[in-house]
């Protein structure tokens, strides 16, 4: 049978769409992708239909409206629609509403992704990151809240608070798993490889975040059993590997997951689910603080 040429467009969308995968840690490779893609196969299979949903549609809808090509095949029209897709898979079971509402969040999320990213490029705006998948979850559960359809069970948390060092152990994977809704610490695991073959400085990042959620929340006296769930690490983890694929000192992404861990308990006190706002707001609040540095700098400068 004669081979496929890597310029087929059907390996050119299966590359993208595992970009797509890969880009919720940030990353473009696909290889990475296909690891998280298989990180959801095993901590929760029943998300993954949902996830394939939402990816391929956020996909699809980048491609009909002719947002740039590259953009496209790195994988940046492609998460925020996975992250729909399993938020909503979590919460509903399968019935008809649930791929109408993962068709119409993920188109929505591209919708809202180009004209940020374009004015990103054109006049600096700050990062998009995930907020769309951030601002389009927060309007979807409020939706299923208003009009009370039963959610999906939520998985099984660890029992009792225990500190062994296996514990610990687990509790950083469950955080890199939480990222994309997993409490299996072998999921958790699986992320970790696709990050190490990714960029091996990103994943030695993710397990610094990880952990520096879980060792915060201990010694903020926070819920210990959300804390070995990994509840408190998934937002550091995304804070540190963003920051520290911009800067190379160590100080600049340990404020990132500072800041996104202290961030985090305010929006259960707003009432809202955090999500991956945490993280956002973070590197936000670095980014912007840069830049008017930045600024004041040249301003003294200038005679």
């Amino acid at each position: 049978m004669p081979r496929l040429p890597t310029s087929h467009p059907a390996l050119q969308s299966l590359r993208a769409l595992l970009c797509g995968f890969a880009q919720i840690f940030l990353q473009q490779s696909p290889g990475c992708g296909a690891l998280v893609l298989l990180a959801i196969l095993i901590g929760a299979p029943e998300l993954l239909p949902g996830a394939l949903l939402g990816g391929l549609t956020s996909m699809w809808v980048a491609q009909r409206r002719g947002y740039p090509p590259t953009d496209i095949a790195i994988g940046l029209y492609g998460y925020n629609g996975v992250l729909l897709g399993l938020l909503l898979s979590l919460k509903l079971p399968w019935t008809p509403l649930l791929p109408v509402l993962i068709v119409a969040s993920a188109t929505l999320s591209s919708l809202l992704l180009a004209p940020w990213m374009r004015r990103m490029r054109q006049h600096g705006w700050l990062p998009a990151f995930t907020f769309p998948f951030v601002l389009l979850g927060w309007l979807l559960l409020a939706l299923l809240a208003q009009l009370e359809l039963s959610a999906a069970p939520p998985a099984n948390a660890p029992d009792a608070p225990a500190l062994s060092l296996l514990q610990l152990i687990l509790a950083v994977l469950r955080g890199l798993g939480q990222v994309i809704f997993l409490d299996s610490p072998l999921a958790g695991l699986c992320l970790l490889f696709g990050l190490r073959l990714a960029d091996g400085r990103m994943a030695l990042w993710a397990l610094l975040g990880s952990s520096g959620g879980f060792a915060l929340a201990l010694f903020s006296g926070w819920p210990g059993v959300g804390a070995l769930a990994g509840l408190y690490g998934y937002n550091a983890t995304l804070a540190a590997i963003a920051l520290a694929q911009v800067h190379r000192n160590l100080w600049v992404p340990a404020l990132g997951i500072l800041l996104a861990l202290l961030l985090q308990p305010g929006f259960s006190a707003l009432g809202l689910p955090a999500l991956t706002m945490p993280f956002i707001l973070a590197c936000w609040l670095i980014r912007a603080g840069a830049q008017s540095w930045q600024q004041a700098v040249r301003n003294s400068a200038a005679p």
